[in-house]
């Protein structure tokens, strides 16, 4: 069915016309820390493996990893969100400057760690994960500044994304600021939820929750845990979040059941292409990066759901906070 309602040339021309794309990212920016090596013995100070470090390596993690994903497809990319003034802000900044990313956008905050999530990663699985963070409320002048900032530069993107990782950048206040920035333009805005109150992304275009956080914010989630009202069908949870929230259209990720796209009047169900699953590290970054990519390069959402499936199922296959390039989608589709 979905071959049906997707054109394949139209699909080739929209990646192929990545790189005339303008995405604006915002959110929690962080850095994926990412220690490798391998276990062959059992500590005799208690019941765990014992990592040999090979090699460590870093990646830019969170909203970061959105604007990463877009940026090796070929887009253009700007962030706003908020760093730490430490080692790991100073080299997430450096990362940006490299790939010639404008750093207006990012604030500094003096007393706030940038947030680090380190894992450690043996023999192709991760072992443990430990966070560095603060998850309270960004400054009300560190808001003002972004919100500011994408007044000033809302009219050079097609899309805008809302990476909200729930770690103090996002805000009803950022919120109503952004409403207000694109106000009369045709700027499509795309949310990523970690919240589980989603009348604070009401309004927005597009939302992105997985199979757990769109049941919660239909209300059926407490049906499903008491066994009332038996199986919650996809079309039931998808339709009740358009009319709750006023959105234009619900992306539900399922992980290997594919996804679930909801628009008024419409549903498709889009199977995963995965052909092994590696590390579903950073997908849900894949799936709104490159869905917003889309639209921004003339995809209506049925295509941008379907290039967003191909990615998520090259990037899973991939161990670690994986991108896709432009070359290996092409190649997939």
């Amino acid at each position: 069915m979905l071959k049906r309602l997707v054109n394949k040339r139209k699909i080739l021309g929209v990646v192929k016309n990545f790189s005339k794309a303008r995405v604006l990212v915002i959110g929690d920016i962080m850095v994926d820390h990412f220690i490798w090596g391998k276990v062959s013995r059992i500590s005799p100070e208690a019941p765990v493996p014992v990592v040999e470090v090979a090699r460590e390596s870093m990646l830019l993690g969170g909203s970061a990893n959105v604007m990463h994903n877009i940026l090796s497809a070929g887009g253009k990319v700007y962030a706003a969100g908020v760093i730490g003034s430490d080692d790991m802000g100073r080299w997430l900044i450096e990362e940006c400057r490299k790939r010639k990313v404008s750093t207006e956008g990012i604030v500094i905050e003096q007393d706030r760690p940038t947030t680090v999530k380190t894992r450690i990663v043996a023999h192709s699985q991760q072992m443990v994960r430990f966070d560095r963070e603060r998850i309270d409320p960004i400054r009300d002048d560190s808001v003002k500044r972004i919100v500011d900032y994408v007044r000033s530069v809302v009219k050079d993107f097609q899309a805008i994304v809302i990476s909200d990782y729930n770690k103090g950048v996002v805000s009803e206040v950022l919120l109503d600021g952004i409403r207000k920035a694109r106000t009369g333009r045709k700027t499509t805005v795309c949310v990523d939820p970690k919240q589980n109150n989603f009348h604070i992304y009401r309004g927005f275009d597009v939302i992105t929750p997985n199979h757990h956080e769109a049941l919660k914010a239909a209300g059926l989630d407490r049906a499903v845990e008491t066994g009332v009202g038996g199986k919650k069908e996809p079309l039931e949870i998808g339709e009740k979040i358009l009319e709750r929230y006023g959105f234009k259209a619900v992306l539900i990720t399922r992980g290997e059941e594919g996804m679930d796209l909801f628009e008024r009047g419409s549903s498709i169900h889009i199977p995963a292409v995965a052909k092994e699953v590696y590390d579903v590290t950073g997908a849900g970054d894949t799936v709104i990066g490159i869905f917003a990519l889309a639209v921004a390069a003339g995809a209506n959402f049925k295509e941008a759901a379907y290039i967003a499936n191909q990615a998520a199922g090259i990037v899973v296959g991939k161990v670690g906070t994986a991108t896709v390039s432009q070359h290996e989608l092409m190649q997939a589709l």
